[in-house]
């Protein structure tokens, strides 16, 4: 099995891991997941160009390891941004602004539009810091409302995706030499120094956690959609559900637990995967050491997960509903994307490495050649592709 090296922050030890992890932390799905607000779906149809993203049917991936069902999720066109981000972001910055402007949560997209224009004295600008998708969503979000942003970048990011962001009319701010947890410290240190500021942060910190918790609840759309979905393309049927989500700093996979991690309507319980680059696998770590543990991260074109701390709301969720973690290399990402594409599905490198994970865990000691005929896999493509540098 393939390994690779992770460097503690905080004290500097290097360790050594395998590419897959079977959570020894892991808990049986009780009862208490995550319930879908429908008020969440119904502010998602006021944006522009709302509409349900593609699921992908891949039965000779579904034939060769030995499942009922694969199926990819294709965020591609999410309201033409080509990634998922929006759906957290819009509804974040929603409820952030309505808190803000002391109007309820059920306020229009448009009527809080105005309440912004209306009062001068409710000025606002969004703060946040991103890899590139996040801080793209905020930036179209800031458009949306007439508003302006500021998003914090590391110095990793390509002048590509920089050109995007600036694209939605953000302030982009480069930290040349700058990793993407010290954009969240000059985020922080912007917040608190200038009172107009509005911090959109999809991590979370003790002592900032609501914003980032309405981050997960923006994504149940998603899951929503793919539930819907899956009962159309199978007919009704239900199966066990196995679902692969990446992860950066925890928000995204945060919702697919809180989700998935329940008795199924066919009587089994589901599992959760979790992929991450071998260069930033900061939640595996965590997993190893059993409490959020930072650590250095390296070049990856996954860069959308190239985070090195785990979100403190997301992590005793995670903990306890992820069933395994499996770190992927670029080359492996990069040949799932071409997979992928010649499949005609629009796949970045951080949505094709859920492809990549997959036959990691088709094992006796994982998922058993039995239990995987009975079982539905998802697959989250959270990105559309993208410019990269192509490993060699």
């Amino acid at each position: 099995m393939s390994t690779y090296q992770a460097a503690h922050l905080e004290t500097g030890e290097a360790v050594i891991r395998t590419a897959i992890l079977l959570n020894p932390h892991h808990k049986p799905a009780g009862h208490g997941g995550q319930d879908v607000d429908p008020s969440v779906e119904v502010f998602h149809t006021q944006l522009p160009h709302y509409g349900s993203t593609t699921l992908h049917s891949l039965p000779s991936i579904a034939q060769e390891l030995g499942f009922a069902h694969v199926f990819l999720k294709d965020e591609s066109t999410r309201y033409g941004l080509s990634s998922f981000k929006i759906l957290g972001a819009s509804w974040a910055i929603h409820r952030a602004l309505c808190q803000r402007l002391q109007l309820p949560q059920a306020t229009t997209l448009e009527d809080v539009k105005h309440a912004l224009s209306a009062d001068k004295a409710a000025h606002v600008r969004l703060v946040t810091c991103t890899e590139g998708n996040w801080g793209r969503a905020v930036a179209r979000m800031a458009e949306y409302y007439a508003i302006p942003a500021t998003i914090y970048v590391p110095g990793f990011m390509n002048e590509y995706t920089r050109s995007l962001i600036r694209g939605e009319g953000a302030d982009l701010r480069v930290l040349e030499d700058g990793s993407y947890d010290d954009t969240i410290a000059a985020v922080q240190h912007d917040a608190a120094k200038n009172p107009e500021a509005l911090m959109v942060m999809d991590t979370s910190w003790p002592g900032y956690t609501e914003i980032p918790g309405w981050v997960t609840e923006g994504y149940s759309t998603l899951m929503s959609e793919v539930d819907r979905q899956i009962l159309s393309q199978t007919d009704g049927e239900t199966f066990p559900v196995l679902a692969v989500a990446s992860v950066g700093v925890g928000s995204w996979a945060h919702s697919v637990v809180s989700h998935y991690h329940r008795p199924s309507s066919a009587g089994a319980s589901s599992k959760i995967v979790t992929v991450e680059p071998t260069a930033a696998a900061s939640f595996k770590e965590s997993l190893h050491c059993g409490a959020i543990t930072p650590i250095a991260t390296g070049y990856t074109i996954m860069n959308g997960m190239n985070c090195g701390t785990t979100s403190t709301i997301a992590w005793p969720v995670l903990r306890d509903g992820v069933y395994a973690a499996v770190t992927v290399n670029d080359q492996e990402s990069h040949e799932c994307v071409q997979e992928l594409q010649a499949r005609n599905v629009n796949a970045g490198p951080c949505g094709a490495a859920t492809l990549a994970a997959l036959p990691k865990v088709c094992n006796e000691e994982m998922i058993g050649e039995d239990e995987r005929k009975g079982m539905c896999v998802v697959l989250f493509s959270t990105e559309g592709r993208r410019e990269y540098d192509v490993p060699t």
